[in-house]
């Protein structure tokens, strides 16, 4: 059990010593996508839905669920994050949401961005389930991360 870093000799659930780690400058970018019918994306583009503007909403949801990360996920760290931001793309069959975070510290924003990414897109079912409940939310993945001691690392293109 030694090489699971989140576990202890006894196999007890520990939250990593990153204290003696480098402070660098760390980034980490996350998607995923919303699917749905013609006309909840329809009304999403054009900002007809009741609960109000979507896109809008999600946006917040996101950056605040990446400040929020260490408080839903038991074993993260809390980070001082430098930036937070959410890409949204609607069309036709959805919308596809994007997240990056960023931070000057001891250890990766990776979960960060993961989280915004999904608070998004939860969000946005949330504030649609009206128009369709049969909305899908898939394809959550990290898509690369940059410093560290791991270094920089890519999603490979055809994999996504």
């Amino acid at each position: 059990m030694a090489d699971l870093t989140h576990l202890d000799a006894d196999g007890a659930a520990r939250m990593v010593d990153v204290g003696g780690k480098a402070v660098t400058v760390r980034e980490a970018v996350a998607t995923g996508r919303i699917t749905m019918s013609a006309a909840a994306a329809q009304a999403i583009a054009a900002g007809a839905v009741k609960k109000g503007d979507v896109l809008a909403v999600a946006r917040i949801a996101g950056i605040m669920a990446a400040k929020r990360t260490a408080e839903l996920i038991p074993l993260c760290h809390p980070l001082p994050l430098t930036r937070v931001a959410i890409d949204l793309v609607p069309d036709a069959s959805g919308v596809t949401v994007t997240a990056t975070a960023a931070t000057e510290g001891r250890t990766g924003v990776e979960m960060e961005a993961l989280t915004a990414a999904s608070v998004a897109l939860l969000t946005i079912y949330d504030m649609a389930k009206a128009i369709d409940k049969a909305m899908v939310i898939d394809g959550v993945r990290l898509v690369s991360k940059r410093g560290g001691k791991s270094g920089d690392w890519s999603r490979d293109p055809a994999s996504t």
